[in-house]
């Protein structure tokens, strides 16, 4: 059986040389992170990888780790950091096509001049995107990043969308800033939710109809709720009196939980044998994609795929279904070889 991870995290040395020698960046990729060799060191991650590439015939779609390259200064600098991850990317996946099988780009989109890095990129043959719920706090359905849809409807690039949340947002109107680490463990699939939900209401999704939006952590809050998305949703505009939510809701082309449903998540819920099964069955096989996460796990690397692998093992499915969550699904959507 084949495993394509296709929600993973990495930084080529090129992008991490420069993000750990420019002033203020430093700050912003945090302890977690220069605290996870297997994000940086490209041994210690062919190590990872090497722990289950043979037994599993496994490999890894690489992308970027947080932060969001716009968090990380003015359009030019960040035009910069983009190419660098890009281009390193691209390079590995060259190189060592049996440990990274393709990768995601990423964009500097704080930039006008994001849409043109993104067609660079495809023709170097990124197989997607990996996209940040919301921009320095914009929206996803904002006019001005309409043109990144755009190309990833044109050329049939999915879009990957990775929760971007930090302790600054407090859970409270009263409080400075969220505590116990709660918008990372609520905060973040939260954060994903409402994105999707602004693609959907926003009209990004009808615009864009052959548009793919893969959402990470399993389409985070939506399946557990989807009854709220489903009934719930039907019935837009009975709690608001200051909107005409009713009129948008008439003007869909489809129902609220049908967008829902069209989206593609993976299955990296860090070793949640439930959420897995939640997840599967409000998705289905056909639009649940193989991730680990990693190198995220108390491991540093190896736990978090070994113990989603483990999960999917366990779990009673076809073979032709398993098949399809293991690897053929990113084949399919990514164009992975």
């Amino acid at each position: 059986m084949r495993y394509i991870d296709c929600f993973n995290h990495f930084f080529p040395k090129g992008i991490w040389d420069k993000m750990l020698s420019t002033p203020g960046a430093v700050a912003d990729i945090g302890a977690r992170m220069r605290g996870i060799p297997a994000i940086y060191d490209l041994d210690r991650r062919k190590e990872v990888v090497d722990m289950f590439r043979n037994k599993h015939n496994y490999s890894q779609v690489i992308s970027l780790g947080m932060p969001p390259l716009e968090a990380l200064g003015e359009p030019a600098a960040v035009e910069e950091f983009a190419k660098l991850g890009n281009d390193g990317m691209a390079e590995l996946c060259a190189k060592m096509p049996d440990y990274f099988c393709g990768c995601l780009a990423s964009l500097p989109m704080n930039s006008p001049n994001a849409a043109k890095e993104f067609e660079r990129v495809i023709k170097n043959g990124a197989n997607g995107l990996q996209l940040h719920t919301n921009i320095n706090g914009k929206p996803l359905d904002e006019e001005e990043f309409r043109p990144i849809f755009e190309v990833a409807e044109k050329y049939n690039k999915p879009v990957f969308l990775h929760p971007s949340r930090t302790a600054s947002m407090p859970d409270y109107p009263g409080e400075k800033k969220s505590k116990y680490e709660i918008w990372w463990t609520f905060g973040w699939p939260y954060e994903t939710s409402t994105a999707m939900a602004r693609l959907v209401f926003g009209g990004v999704m009808d615009a864009y109809p052959n548009l793919k939006v893969l959402a990470h952590h399993l389409g985070a809050m939506v399946p557990y709720f989807e009854g709220r998305v489903g009934p719930g949703w039907d019935q837009l505009g009975n709690r608001t009196t200051d909107e005409d939510y009713k009129s948008l809701l008439k003007s869909m082309k489809k129902r609220p939980l049908d967008y829902f449903k069209d989206f593609y998540a993976d299955s990296a819920v860090f070793g949640s044998k439930a959420a897995t099964e939640c997840g599967l069955s409000f998705y289905g096989a056909d639009r649940v994609l193989f991730a680990s996460d990693c190198p995220f796990d108390p491991e540093k690397g190896p736990g978090y795929i070994r113990d989603t692998i483990a999960i999917l093992e366990s779990l009673e499915m076809s073979q032709a279904d398993r098949e399809k969550i293991n690897y053929k699904n990113a084949q399919l959507l990514l164009g992975v070889k």
